[in-house]
């Protein structure tokens, strides 16, 4: 679970208690300063360097440390809020394979453009959701759209959904699909 800019671990580890999940951990990683890049996302990808890098480097500790666990990829959905949300997506873009889900929650893809050349590798299938309000003042819902559409074009399971004047926050809709993948991912069993 990955927070927003200005919030941390613990509060995006709230989020855990809207989910009826036993025996699934959860883990936060905590930016630095409670942001994971200075600028916002759609800046030049050079102008929230090294902090971008860094961010990608301690989501890829935590996916190691739970693989080190015994957890397979498939079953690890790496989840994110506003920053968090393009945090995850762009984790996940940059390195393709199966993962148990992709969720952003009003967020996209890194950079003033989505560059599909930038990342390499199939999602082979990994359930991947996007949802953002057609009026997020933080998150352009055509970026939304164009991550949703190179998720596609990687072989991700899309579940794109826009909710009409929402505003940034997230929403019971939103919940409800997590909770359905997470229930899925607990009755597979492997």
């Amino acid at each position: 679970m990955l927070h927003g800019r200005g919030d941390s671990a613990a509060g995006i580890l709230g989020l855990a208690e809207a989910f009826d999940a036993p025996g699934t951990a959860f883990v936060a990683p905590q930016a630095t300063s409670n942001a994971w890049y200075p600028h916002p996302f759609m800046s030049e990808l050079h102008a929230n360097q090294p902090w971008l890098d860094s961010a990608l480097m301690a989501v890829d500790s935590v996916v190691a440390t739970v693989v080190d666990a015994g957890i397979a990829h498939e079953r690890i959905v790496l989840l994110g809020f506003s920053q968090g949300a393009c945090l995850a997506s762009e984790y996940v873009a940059r390195n393709g394979r199966r993962y148990g889900g992709v969720v952003a929650l009003s967020g996209g893809l890194i950079g003033p453009q989505v560059e599909a050349a930038r990342y390499l590798g199939a999602l082979a299938g990994t359930p991947a959701f996007f949802g953002c309000s057609d009026v997020d003042p933080h998150i352009p819902l055509d970026r939304v759209s164009a991550s949703a559409d190179l998720y596609r074009d990687r072989g991700a399971a899309v579940e794109q959904r826009t909710y009409p004047g929402f505003g940034h926050n997230v929403n019971q809709d939103e919940v409800d699909w997590v909770q359905a993948l997470l229930t899925g991912l607990a009755s597979r069993g492997d």
